[in-house]
């Protein structure tokens, strides 16, 4: 059955994830009938990548109801600013339409009640992207969960590592304050922490976190400037040779690396976007978010996970262990290799029974984005959930709410500097009660 779709937020991920799919491999079930952003400059750059949706209809952010009356979608999809969502979601659900979201769902668990409430009344159905679940990897660490491997799960040690390149590129645009994102916590982590809420089937019901802001803002080490000054750009930066974040991934006859996710890579030299500009200082006064974190999870079943991240490390990547009544599994990911500057191994996963011999599993690897998972979560989002697959993956408001809850739970008791329950952030008025 045909299926139109309207794109609120015209961004990088929107025309990679979902308009060039519809385009190129699901033109037979969809349709793009309407783009909605707030700077018409994204409007040409998705027209001059894919000329054949020249007759689609623009809108500015404040037309989402004369949108919905000109081209009457099924579906909203929702890949703007992240602050962004909770607006146009909320509107969609009105309208009793289906939402595709991009993670984060919204950017407080505030927010996520606001949408699980209005789901509740609408026809309308919410769907969140949580790409990482759709990697090979990771769906086989789930198979192995569920065929008993480990038995009852007891503890989850994982620790997140973002490289130099697009750690300090949070830093570098709208990321860095928290009203637009909610925080490295919500915006990176929620991706994370939805991955183990899958893995282990369990529900989040307090957090105790520490976090810091070690390697940007003003008062860095390495920072090559004084620490009053503010307002720099990477291309017009005159220390800029000085900065080691610059330097260790532009020449000096670079003017400027755009590094976004908003704006193809290979534009350069230019600002793209109106009143954008993705070169901010990484060591301007106004960032407010933190780049270190780790924090205690307790899990309503039982489990306790270990997780930290940082956002300025040589590599990317990441080292997971998941414990049980049973055994063990271990693996250790190498992301984005072309920027790995040493020899790494090859991905695996360790399964360790508790009595017993290791075995190795090699696994049958994808291409595709986000480890091979974006292909397989395309086709669930425009072909139907697959009806092989044994066991649910497609996120939904739940699970976007969760996850979100967490990161916040984990900034706010790093500032606070105590335990955060999930249900005092998801159901306040219960809590107090």
């Amino acid at each position: 059955m045909m299926k139109k779709y309207a794109v609120c937020g015209v961004s990088k991920r929107a025309i990679g994830m979902f308009i060039k799919p519809m385009l190129e491999t699901f033109s037979d079930t969809s349709e793009l009938v309407g783009l909605l952003d707030n700077d018409a400059k994204r409007f040409s750059v998705c027209k001059q990548q894919f000329p054949e949706v020249e007759h689609v209809h623009e809108y500015d952010e404040s037309q989402f109801e004369q949108m919905i009356l000109d081209t009457k979608p099924d579906v909203i999809i929702v890949t703007g600013r992240d602050d962004t969502h909770i607006n146009y979601i909320l509107q969609a659900l009105v309208h009793d339409l289906d939402v595709i979201t991009e993670k984060p769902m919204a950017t407080t668990a505030e927010d996520c009640k606001r949408i699980m409430d209005a789901e509740l009344s609408s026809k309308g159905k919410v769907t969140v992207t949580f790409n990482y679940r759709y990697s090979p990897f990771h769906t086989k660490i789930k198979e192995q969960i569920l065929e008993g491997k480990i038995g009852r799960i007891t503890s989850i040690d994982l620790n997140w590592y973002i490289d130099t390149y697009h750690g300090s590129s949070y830093f570098q645009r709208w990321n860095r304050l928290r009203k637009f994102s909610g925080g490295l916590s919500i915006h990176k982590s929620s991706h994370h922490f939805d991955l183990v809420n899958w893995w282990i089937g369990q529900k989040p019901v307090e957090v105790f976190a520490f976090g810091a802001l070690n390697y940007y803002g003003p008062d860095s080490e390495l920072n090559p400037k004084s620490k009053e000054e503010d307002g720099f750009y990477c291309g017009t930066c005159k220390v800029r040779d000085h900065c080691d974040y610059y330097s260790r991934w532009n020449s000096r006859s670079d003017n400027i690396m755009v590094k976004d996710d908003h704006i193809d890579s290979s534009t350069r030299k230019t600002e793209v976007y109106t009143n954008y500009r993705p070169d901010q200082c990484v060591f301007d006064s106004e960032i407010e978010i933190e780049d270190t974190y780790t924090a205690t999870v307790k899990y309503d079943k039982g489990a306790l996970l270990s997780y930290s991240i940082n956002f300025s490390l040589p590599y990317e990547g990441y080292r997971l262990a998941i414990n049980g009544t049973k055994g063990r599994i271990e693996t250790t990911e190498y992301h984005e290799p072309t920027r790995v500057p040493f020899p790494f191994p090859e991905q695996t996963i360790d399964y360790y029974p508790l009595f017993g011999s290791k075995e190795t599993i090699h696994v049958v690897k994808r291409e595709g984005g986000h480890g091979g998972g974006d292909p397989v979560l395309q086709e669930d989002l425009f072909l139907g959930i697959n009806p092989v697959r044994p066991y649910n993956i497609l996120s939904g408001s739940e699970d976007g709410a969760y996850a979100i809850a967490m990161g916040e739970a984990v900034w706010k008791s790093a500032n606070e500097n105590r335990p955060i329950t999930i249900e005092s952030l998801l159901n306040p008025s219960s809590v107090a009660t």
